[in-house]
């Protein structure tokens, strides 16, 4: 079934160009994507603002909260600080992008696996793990069973714990495998609670995510961003590093700063104005670099 919606702020290709999102794939026909989360399919194109979603009436509300529907991207847009030229030409330029709301648990394992990963290899990998430990998924009455076929869910964490350390290896996820087989044991014995995780401010689901093995400051604040929608979270990763030392370092300010604090430093002084939206900066910039001042595809 097929459902408009006019949605200003998004752009299909951005976001799925992003880096927060893996199970997000452009289809054969060039026109739309096919997305998989929480073992739901969508197939969604646009025209414009126009936004088509093609699944089933009581899956709406899912699919427009999996895209943020009711956050004024644009007042965001225009709180950027016009002296801040590098961060408004980044906005601009990445206008279309939204911070999806993915499932906390998926996050985990999907941006433990992306640690010195390409996108495209961590896409193979998410879709290696879904294909040999989770559930497959049946045709809605939306959709045939011939484009159902083959598609599987994320592994639960008590799927991914079935899993031996030994075939994780196998899967060719190098040193990242023994995090991934302790964390899906931790998560399939309550250990590590996602239920109480999602209830967490911030600051907490900080501290509790890093107290887990394969778990450091940079994938928790992707989960934190990605999974349980703390916008103000701000994953520092190497091309990050970059854009904060090439366009916000300056040595008069930052030179006395110590190592381990002068990224947390530059981002205080510079995107803490954005109270509750730093994050939203940070995907624009990360954009701005890697997909449009690089050239990247």
């Amino acid at each position: 079934m097929l459902h408009e919606y006019k949605i200003p702020c998004l752009d299909l290709a951005q976001i799925a160009q992003s880096g927060q999102c893996f199970r997000m794939i452009r289809e054969e026909d060039g026109e739309r994507y096919r997305i998989i989360s929480r073992g739901r399919i969508l197939r969604v194109s646009q025209s414009g603002e126009t936004v088509i979603f093609d699944c089933e009436e009581h899956a709406l509300d899912y699919w427009l909260d999996y895209f943020d529907f009711h956050r004024d991207y644009s007042a965001i847009i225009r709180s950027v600080n016009t002296a801040d030229t590098y961060l408004l030409a980044a906005a601009q330029a990445g206008c279309g992008i939204r911070i999806l709301r993915q499932d906390p648990w998926e996050m985990i394992i999907t941006f433990v696996i992306s640690q010195q990963k390409t996108i495209p290899k961590i896409r193979e990998l998410v879709e290696a793990l879904s294909a040999r430990y989770g559930a497959p998924l049946t045709p809605s009455a939306a959709e045939d069973a011939e484009n159902a076929s083959g598609l599987y869910a994320f592994p639960t964490p008590d799927q991914l714990a079935a899993a031996t350390l030994q075939e994780l290896q196998e899967l060719k996820l190098g040193y990242r495998a023994k995090y991934i087989h302790k964390l899906a044991r931790d998560g399939a014995e309550g250990i590590l609670d996602i239920s109480a995780l999602s209830q967490m401010s911030y600051e907490k689901a900080m501290d509790y995510l890093t107290g887990f093995y394969g778990i450091g400051k940079k994938v928790a604040n992707c989960v934190c961003l990605f999974g349980l929608h703390h916008v103000e979270a701000f994953p520092v990763d190497t091309w990050i590093e970059k854009i904060l030392m090439e366009q916000y370092y300056t040595k008069r300010r930052y030179g006395r700063t110590p190592k381990t604090r002068l990224y947390d430093k530059i981002i205080g002084d510079h995107f803490g104005r954005y109270e509750g939206c730093a994050g939203i900066m940070q995907q624009y910039i990360f954009n701005f670099e890697r997909n449009v001042r690089r050239g990247k595809p």
